[in-house]
């Protein structure tokens, strides 16, 4: 794992280990560790990603965020099976549950697994079923976001919409729609008619924006698919019109560190615009993206977090609780993990 964390005070580490937390943007296939990832390959020969774990490191070695993308949708065809999707989402959630990772929105893609020919009933019944064996086991709770892949188009848009709106089809454990890929030269205001859909029929809207492009997509993101979370957000502090407008109507930022540094998004650690977002007020959340492919998980980019913005245990704390406060629990469920957290930082610095 990438270790982006020097001058991070040694003690916090077993704090932030313990620490129980919520994780808001962080991608299905782009969860999958290398152990998974080469079982899969392992599956289906025909493909270029490699068997050996270890030669997963080179190949999640990333010169640009198009390039990133080629390798994505590499591991993506990987996931060719209702078994395949079961495998993936336990193994997933086994993973979350070691990071004391209580609750996830876990961005799924169905267009992806559909148009390579599973059957969409299938694929929900997958999904659904590691849902519940890992809520069961782990004590992890997953929740699904539906996205688009952008660079796919108004195709992807209309399938995606209507396996997130269709009674018998949409899975128990839907709660928002989103908007991935790549930004440019993929507009935002095409796929307006697609999220007034998903917010008609009960989802929340929460689209990338703003990661690789300037502060206008995300103006797009928050005027024409009404978002009430931005994925990544990282170019809002060009604009301080956007981030006053951010704070004060408490839209979070997933704020995704490692992720920006590994796809270029962000040149260097040090030039990571989190600390002006937190300045301006913004309710920040930290997540970790599509850990393996970038060494991390959401427990180092809480390390990262704590180095960039000089945060205590109390702070810490406080960035998990933000990600309590934004997602879309309900409100008793929200109680209880922000009152866990408390619990468990009171008891730590009284120990």
């Amino acid at each position: 794992m990438t270790d982006l964390r020097p001058g991070l005070r040694p003690d916090l580490h077993p704090f932030i280990a313990g620490l129980p937390k919520a994780e808001l943007h962080v991608h299905h296939v782009g969860s999958a560790s290398p152990r998974i990832v080469a079982e899969l390959a392992a599956r289906h020969p025909d493909s270029e990603v490699p068997t050996d774990p270890e030669a997963l490191a080179d190949y999640f070695t990333f010169t640009d965020f198009a390039h990133f993308i080629e390798v994505y949708l590499s591991v993506v065809d990987l996931v060719r099976t209702p078994e395949d999707v079961r495998l993936l989402t336990f193994e997933v959630a086994r993973d979350m549950a070691r990071q004391n990772i209580r609750y996830a929105e876990l961005t799924v893609t169905p267009y992806s697994s559909t148009r390579r020919g599973i059957d969409e009933r299938a694929f929900m019944e997958a999904i659904e079923d590691a849902r519940k064996a890992a809520e069961a086991e782990f004590g992890t709770v997953l929740r699904w976001c539906f996205d688009i892949p952008g660079e796919a188009g108004l195709e992807a848009a209309e399938e995606t919409a209507r396996l997130a709106t269709t009674d018998g089809i949409r899975p128990e454990g839907l709660v928002s729609f989103g908007l991935g890929g790549p930004e440019i030269g993929v507009p935002r205001p095409q796929f307006k008619p697609y999220f007034d859909r998903a917010r008609a029929a009960g989802l929340r809207s929460v689209p990338h924006a703003g990661e690789t492009t300037g502060p206008e997509t995300v103006w797009d993101a928050l005027r024409e698919l009404g978002a009430e979370r931005v994925g990544h957000g990282t170019s809002s502090v060009k604009d301080p019109e956007l981030l006053a407008h951010l704070a004060e109507h408490r839209i979070a930022l997933e704020v995704c560190p490692t992720s920006n540094i590994a796809t270029r998004a962000v040149a260097t650690l040090d030039e990571h615009p989190i600390r002006a977002m937190v300045d301006a007020g913004v309710l920040v959340t930290v997540n970790s993206d599509d850990p393996p492919m970038f060494g991390t998980d959401l427990n180092n980019e809480y390390a990262v977090a704590a180095r960039l913005l000089g945060l205590d245990e109390r702070g810490l704390a406080a960035l998990a609780v933000n990600a309590v406060e934004a997602s879309f629990l309900d409100p008793a469920g929200k109680a209880r993990l922000a009152a866990e957290i408390d619990t468990y930082t009171e008891a730590w610095l009284t120990r």
